[in-house]
C-alpha cells in the first residue's frame, strides 16, 4: 500500500520537474489518471458532504490508516494520542471498526465534544505518567490493545508507546516533525507491533467513500472554520493557535 516513486506539492519529483504547491486556484497534477476519484452519483454536493469528500483525501484515510496499523477491530480496546483532525478521524475510524473502548487524549472542550460525537467513550486529560496511569484505570488495571499516534513529536510517541498493553499495536500516521523515537528493546521486551506512516489515500478512499455517502460517517465535521483561500495564512495560524480543529478554504 505505498509507491516506489513519491513526490510532494512543492516539491521537484525524481525527473526533474517542479510540481506545483496544492494551494492555488489551479495547479498541474501529475498522472492524475492514476489518483483522482470520480464520485458517482453526485452532481451538487452539499458543504456537508463536500467538507466530509473533502477528509477522505487526506485526515480521514490518515486516521483510518493509524487505526488499521494498529489492529483496531471489534472488541478491541483503543487509545488515541493527539486531538486534531488527523486524531479525531482516528477516533471515527476506531468507532466504524468495531472498537469496545475508545479513550481519546485531549485537553481541549470543542475537540473533547467532537471526539464523543465520533464514538470516544473516554477523555483524558493528563499526560506523561499521569495520562498511562489514567489510561489502566479506565481499563480495569491494563493499558490499550491499540494506540493510535496522531502528533509526530518524541513526547506523543513515548505517551502512546507506553499506553500500550503488552502484546498490543501502535499505528503511528503523526509527521516525524518532533523527532520521535523508538525504543527498539522496549518494543522487544513488550512484544508491541509498530506500524503506520504515510496514509495510502487511494487504498482506502473506496469503502470509506460509501460510507460517506450513506451517512454512516460525517469525518466533515472536523471543518469548524471557512476562510477565503487568499486567507490560507491566517488559517495556519488558527490551527496553530487552537482556535480552529481544521480550515476549509474557499475561493
Amino acid at each position: 500500500m505505498a509507491c516506489d516513486h513519491l513526490t510532494g506539492w512543492g516539491s521537484t519529483d525524481e525527473h526533474g520537474h517542479y510540481v506545483q504547491g496544492a494551494q492555488g486556484e489551479a495547479v498541474r497534477v501529475p498522472q492524475a489518471d492514476g489518483t483522482l476519484r470520480v464520485v458517482e452519483g453526485v452532481t451538487e454536493p452539499d458543504d456537508a458532504l463536500t467538507a466530509s469528500l473533502l477528509t477522505l483525501s487526506d485526515v480521514m484515510s490518515t486516521g483510518h490508516h493509524a487505526a488499521v496499523s494498529a489492529n483496531v477491530g471489534p472488541g478491541r480496546t483503543v487509545v488515541v494520542v493527539g486531538d486534531g483532525a488527523v486524531g479525531l478521524c482516528g477516533v471515527l475510524a476506531a468507532k466504524r471498526l468495531g472498537a469496545e473502548r475508545i479513550i481519546a487524549m485531549s485537553r481541549h472542550e470543542d475537540r473533547q465534544a467532537l471526539a464523543r460525537e465520533f464514538g470516544a467513550t473516554d477523555i483524558v486529560a493528563e499526560r506523561g505518567d499521569e495520562g498511562v496511569a489514567k489510561v489502566r484505570e479506565l481499563l480495569g488495571g491494563v493499558l490499550a490493545d491499540s494506540v493510535l499516534e496522531c502528533v509526530g513529536t518524541k513526547e506523543s510517541m513515548d505517551q502512546a508507546l507506553r499506553s500500550t498493553r503488552p502484546g498490543g499495536n501502535l499505528g503511528f500516521v503523526g509527521v516525524p516533525a518532533g523527532g520521535p523515537e523508538l525504543p527498539v528493546g522496549y518494543l522487544f521486551a513488550k512484544n508491541i507491533t509498530v506500524g503506520g506512516g504515510m496514509a495510502p489515500a487511494h487504498t482506502y478512499i473506496p469503502e470509506l467513500l460509501k460510507d460517506v455517502l450513506d451517512g454512516t460517517i460525517n469525518p466533515g465535521l472536523v471543518f469548524d472554520v471557512v476562510m477565503p483561500l487568499e486567507d490560507a495564512a491566517e488559517a495556519y495560524r488558527a490551527m496553530d493557535e487552537r482556535r480552529a480543529i481544521k480550515v476549509l478554504l474557499k475561493p
